[in-house]
């Protein structure tokens, strides 16, 4: 599943004039460390194959450049920050909503105006790309 899920979101992705940084092992640990929290394995998948694709109008965090505005770290203290609870790391942000991640790796949906608990859209990453970012 999660290799066709790659593939489809691939052949749909906008072709960049420039090419965007790829994301390394070395990226992914090192948004860990400024995180102080671990990111499950499919996320850390999704950010190594997928995330520098582009595609609609969702842009999931990345992290292959530090400079980039959705770039993990900066992207999860701004959402900490502004009250997402700390055991969710964010995946995307979508105008009051950010979708975002458990420990476990399903994808729940937090919104800040609403001042509760984030609700579960996808049971992981790959199943909110194809039911949500594919389908934006």
């Amino acid at each position: 599943m999660i290799n066709e899920i790659a593939e489809i979101l691939h052949e749909r992705a906008e072709k960049p004039l420039i090419e965007p940084d790829m994301p390394t092992l070395d990226d992914v640990v090192e948004a860990q460390e400024a995180m102080l929290i671990s990111v499950p394995a499919e996320l850390r998948d999704f950010l190594l194959n997928s995330s520098f694709e582009i595609y609609g109008r969702l842009e999931p965090v990345t992290v292959a450049d530090r400079n980039c505005h959705t770039y993990l770290p900066e992207v999860a203290a701004e959402a900490w920050a502004r009250g997402m609870p700390r055991e969710y790391i964010p995946l995307c942000q979508d105008r009051s909503n950010i979708y975002c991640v458990s420990e476990e790796g399903t994808v729940y949906v937090w919104n800040e105006s609403l001042d509760e608990q984030p609700e579960e859209v996808a049971s992981n990453v790959w199943e909110w790309v194809r039911d949500v970012w594919l389908e934006s």
